[in-house]
């Protein structure tokens, strides 16, 4: 069925809502573990309780899903985050950050990577949507960084250009996360966290 025939409701009732969540969140997970290509529709449909109906009610196929589920782990990780983007305005609270992503991984035991970036490494090559969509949520997450260290650049405590020393960040975490997975240590995150705001902090004009 074409995705013209085959359009989600454009006002959910509480329970659709539910139900709809309900399955992002049981394909979110299924992704994550197996990867997009190997979850199902069937493996969404099993794990969510629900029906190949339902499924088809709220998205039209696997790709009205699968930008769904890239939202759905965009928030979920920018959420988790959250209360420590208010203090990355301040050498402390990036470090404070980075201490707490560091913990996360000891305590996932270093396995699964980055939920936005393990679909991103998937999808770049094959689905220009799907890549696009993970381009949007890392844009969010540089943003969140960026604002912290543009607040300390507006202060005059930063002698650095706010949006590349982000992007730096970012890139610097991404890196650390991959190879964390793979070494199963936290070891390169904490290096390639360090190194990034160490940069940072030598350009903090507060601390010279």
């Amino acid at each position: 069925m074409s995705t013209e025939t085959r359009q989600a409701p454009a006002r959910l009732t509480r329970k659709g809502e539910a139900t709809r969540a309900r399955i992002v969140a049981a394909a979110a997970q299924l992704m994550y573990e197996r990867g997009v290509t190997e979850a199902t529709l069937e493996d969404v449909r099993a794990a969510a309780g629900v029906s190949g109906s339902q499924i088809y009610h709220y998205f039209a196929d696997k790709q009205a899903l699968l930008l769904a589920v890239i939202e759905h782990q965009t928030q979920a990780v920018l959420g988790l985050q959250a209360p420590l983007f208010d203090r990355l305005d301040s050498i402390d609270g990036l470090r404070a950050w980075r201490d707490a992503l560091v913990e996360y991984q000891r305590l996932m035991q270093c396995k699964g990577g980055c939920p936005i970036g393990s679909i991103g490494s998937e999808v770049a090559e094959s689905n220009p949507e799907a890549r696009m969509a993970v381009a949007a949520g890392f844009l969010r997450w540089e943003g969140a960084i960026r604002e912290g260290l543009t607040a300390m650049h507006a202060r005059g405590e930063l002698d650095g250009d706010p949006e590349d020393l982000a992007l730096a960040v970012l890139a610097s975490l991404q890196g650390g996360l991959i190879l964390t997975q793979i070494q199963r240590s936290v070891r390169p995150l904490e290096v390639a966290l360090d190194a990034a705001l160490d940069h940072v902090e030598s350009l903090n004009l507060s601390r010279r």
